[in-house]
């Protein structure tokens, strides 16, 4: 009962229900989005004293535990149109294919702006707030920001691992360090799937 409570206060306290996807590309609603979610938990961990867990999905959005957790992001993926201009944009700016950025976005979100992982990485191209940081994102939710430093860690992993795909897609998913100890793709599941779904996302030559 106490549960139920609290998830009905938090609906509340969410406000309305969440735009369409176009409605979010017009307005800039992503960044209102991390907002709600920030509020919410804030006001969970108020009544619960303590934090809450994260769903265990790979797209979360932190709640009070529930016997079903969530299992997508609160948001439809980005149009087609939009998103097809703002990968074109990008990859002309860095030098960088279309095909291999778009692969990327649908493997690590879905084409969701407001996909957020349970490590915290954010966005379509799931940036962590250091990548953000180092690339001076100012929202991470915003569908341009986000391609535009997801497009640019690309080019740099390209660049350090000289052209193998493999090794820069596996630092993008592990981080440069734990590529540079293992010598190559590491020995870690969700890696070398992650590798795998991506490749597979890419025209065949």
């Amino acid at each position: 009962m106490f549960r139920t409570w609290i998830a009905a206060s938090l609906v509340v306290a969410a406000g309305p229900p969440l735009a369409s996807a176009q409605q979010i590309a017009d307005t800039g609603m992503a960044a209102s989005l991390a907002k709600q979610r920030a509020s919410a938990l804030k006001q969970v961990a108020s009544v619960m004293g303590r934090a809450p867990t994260p769903a265990a999905s790979f797209f979360t959005v932190p709640w009070v535990e529930t016997p079903v957790p969530f299992k997508v992001p609160p948001c439809d993926p980005l149009p087609d149109a939009q998103l097809d201009k703002l990968i074109k944009e990008s990859a002309e700016h860095e030098g960088m294919k279309p095909d291999l950025i778009r692969a990327v976005i649908s493997q690590e979100s879905g084409a969701r702006p407001c996909a957020v992982s349970s490590r915290g990485a954010q966005g379509l191209m799931q940036l962590m707030p250091a990548t953000s940081d180092q690339f001076g994102v100012n929202d991470p939710f915003d569908p341009r920001e986000n391609i535009e430093a997801g497009t640019r860690l690309l080019k740099q992993l390209l660049a350090k691992y000289s052209g193998d795909l493999n090794l820069a897609l596996a630092a993008y998913n592990a981080g440069e360090g734990r590529v540079d100890r293992e010598g190559g793709v590491p020995p870690i599941a969700e890696t070398q799937n992650y590798v795998e779904g991506v490749q597979a996302r890419l025209p065949k030559k």
